[in-house]
């Protein structure tokens, strides 16, 4: 664990977006794999992809509205160092243009909830897929607030899932939660910034 975390604080911010990609780009080959090892067909994804506007938008925008204003309340009321991640979404979001964000957001989105929510929670349920979500964000482990959060995100997206039983209700979710909160970050660093300027 630390030996990882020496070797994100050495990388560039550039090679930290780039690993950023390729682990997302791993998870959805990680996602086709198993999807077709274990349903060996892709009727079943494609049957939990369905366009239904109350619950993408009004589930799945109101889960992210939750979420972010929880974790806007904890950024704005707890000590800096038990929202510190190691710097590393500070790193990933303080330079990114809106579209950036909202592209990244949308990429981490998409490939999480396919292997998370389309795959794994389908085969082996819910509990173990959101578990194995919280365990995958590792820099979290050893902050109480920060790993409590994603664990009840995880559990949010997956009890989404559960109820929706439709996909994109968690992608748009998750999307919005990312980009949402990769926005706020961004300002919120710029603020600071600017303060010290002045």
């Amino acid at each position: 664990m630390k030996r990882q975390q020496q070797l994100i604080k050495q990388m560039t911010d550039r090679e930290l977006l780039i690993n950023l990609y390729l682990s997302q780009t791993s998870m959805l080959v990680i996602a086709f794999i198993l999807g077709w090892w274990w349903f060996g067909s892709w009727d079943a994804y494609i049957d939990i992809l369905r366009f239904e506007p109350f619950n993408i938008f009004v589930l799945g925008g109101g889960a992210a509205v939750l979420v972010v204003t929880v974790d806007i309340v904890l950024y704005r009321y707890v000590p800096k160092e038990w929202m510190d991640d190691g710097g590393i979404n500070e790193r990933v979001f303080r330079n990114r243009s809106t579209f950036h964000i909202a592209f990244l957001s949308l990429v981490v989105a998409v490939a999480e909830e396919t292997l998370f929510r389309g795959i794994i929670q389908q085969q082996l349920g819910l509990v173990i897929a959101s578990l194995v979500f919280a365990l995958v964000h590792f820099r979290y482990l050893h902050k109480p607030i920060l790993f409590i959060s994603i664990v009840a995100i995880s559990f949010l997206l997956g009890v989404l899932f559960l109820v929706t039983g439709n996909l994109l209700v968690t992608i748009f979710a998750h999307f919005c939660i990312d980009f949402l909160l990769g926005i706020f970050l961004r300002n919120m660093l710029k603020s600071s910034s600017n303060r010290g300027i002045t």
